[in-house]
């Protein structure tokens, strides 16, 4: 299996981790399942529950809600696919890190570090890696300066993912589109 980045962009419920698992399962023996969800609450344990029921049990899982690209860097774990599910999270686990007063500039900075770390360990890597994230960006504008700073943090970490990826589906009712 020739390596390459997969982006996977939606909405919520959109289909894009079941798309990515199907991905994984059909084409990969040696998965690493990055997932950077946090239970902080039961409604997230809940989805984190519903999806470690799609995983199979063979394939490893990196919990790595922060410093992502460092944990997979250091993980060790020989895989032919890497899944991570999901930039929408870690975007948002990165935002919630930042000072209260933080800029735009300074939220892009970070995500965008984040980002570039990951592109960093994906060109060393021989796996095919697929990325899960969220199409924030349709809808109205956030009410809240939190909510402005996230959708504006996500668009930029898609854009850049996208930039660098091979291939770049954009999932509608479970239905994958083809952008890139």
């Amino acid at each position: 299996m020739a390596k390459r980045l997969i982006l996977l962009l939606g909405g919520a419920r959109s289909g894009k981790s079941c798309y990515a698992e199907e991905w994984a399962r059909s084409h990969a023996e040696r998965v690493l399942l990055v997932a950077t969800a946090e239970g902080h609450d039961a409604e997230m344990r809940g989805r984190i529950a519903e999806h470690q029921k799609g995983r199979l049990a063979h394939w490893h899982t990196l919990e790595a809600p922060r410093d992502t690209a460092e944990q997979i860097a250091a993980c060790g774990y020989e895989h032919d696919a890497l899944l991570l599910d999901c930039l929408t999270l870690l975007t948002s686990n990165i935002l919630l890190r930042l000072p209260e007063k933080a800029t735009q500039a300074e939220a892009n900075d970070a995500v965008l570090h984040e980002v570039e770390g990951l592109l960093d360990v994906y060109a060393r890597s021989e796996a095919t890696w697929l990325v899960v994230s969220n199409e924030v960006g349709m809808g109205v504008v956030p009410p809240t300066r939190l909510g402005v700073l996230y959708r504006d943090m996500l668009g930029r970490a898609n854009q850049r993912a996208a930039e660098a990826a091979d291939e770049v589906l954009l999932l509608v009712a479970g239905l994958p589109w083809r952008l890139k």
